[in-house]
């Protein structure tokens, strides 16, 4: 718990090794148990085919919400399924109160299909401002932890995101066609050029660790929920990376943002980026 005369700082270097064993928790009770033995009635569709939700995220965001919640007392949790159950939840990324922003199976449409590419996702946000994030694969053994002004680490390595090989195309992870307006569908179609190897994304978590790793050079996503986004955001920034909309500020966390947006290995590539999806 968090002391009266504590600050999150404080609580984070006496705390972050116990909310990552909660996140590797979450995963061993809920999630790796039902990996590739899901039976039909435990997935659900939400807004479509491609957007499932399954036993695993429903379970594996309450067992975090209650163990982030008795972490640190007083503090809130938004969790993409409560997102979705009640919509008003999400205000509280608004709010002066720690909140916890938690996606419990992102690429869930992956953990379907018995694919590895999944991970777990948590992240600390004080106003406004996300101070520390965990980033769990389980399924491959992967944990990257990022702490504001502390740098980021892989399974306990230090991660340094690098800048890409001069001369080579940049490779990009865009956003699915069918998430995007009219006018974002022509931003993204500027990345289909000389210089640039786009692909689609999958697991947003995991796009944000290839790039904190040096592995793929940017993102490029039309969407805001912060779930998806803050863990890796704070990962690629402590990386050494940048992240930067279509106006050439850092994407907010609290919304609001101009859209398409990057992330990426530096920043002088995320304004490359940028310049890309401002000129369609």
């Amino acid at each position: 718990m968090i002391e009266e005369t504590e600050t999150i700082e404080e609580f984070l270097a006496r705390s972050s090794a116990r909310v990552e064993e909660a996140v590797r928790a979450a995963a061993a009770a809920e999630i790796m148990p039902r990996f590739r033995k899901l039976a039909a009635h435990e997935i659900d569709q939400k807004s479509g085919p491609h957007d499932l939700v399954t036993d695993a995220d429903r379970l594996a965001e309450r067992y975090l919400t209650e163990a982030l919640r008795a972490l640190l007392p007083g503090s809130v949790v938004v969790g993409e399924e409560a997102v979705h159950a009640d919509p008003a939840t999400y205000e509280a990324i608004q709010g002066d109160t720690p909140v916890w922003i938690v996606d419990p199976v992102d690429g869930t449409r992956q953990f379907v299909h018995g694919d590895t590419g999944f991970c777990t996702l948590v992240a600390l946000v004080h106003h406004g401002i996300v101070r520390a994030s965990w980033t769990y694969a389980p399924a491959r053994e992967l944990m990257a932890t990022a702490v504001r002004g502390k740098g980021a680490r892989l399974n306990g390595e230090p991660l340094r995101s690098g800048a890409p090989t001069p001369g080579r195309d940049l490779e990009i992870a865009t956003s699915h066609p069918d998430y995007t307006t009219d006018d974002q569908k022509r931003a993204l179609r500027a990345l289909w050029t000389d210089g640039v190897a786009p692909r689609p994304c999958g697991s947003a978590g995991l796009e944000y660790l290839a790039v904190a790793r040096g592995e793929l050079d940017s993102t490029a996503f039309s969407w805001e929920a912060a779930w998806d986004h803050a863990a890796g955001l704070l990962l690629v920034e402590e990386a050494g990376g940048a992240h930067l909309t279509l106006t050439g500020d850092p994407f907010r966390v609290t919304g609001g943002n101009a859209l398409p947006f990057t992330a990426a290995r530096d920043l002088a590539t995320a304004r490359r980026v940028v310049g890309l999806l401002s000129a369609a």
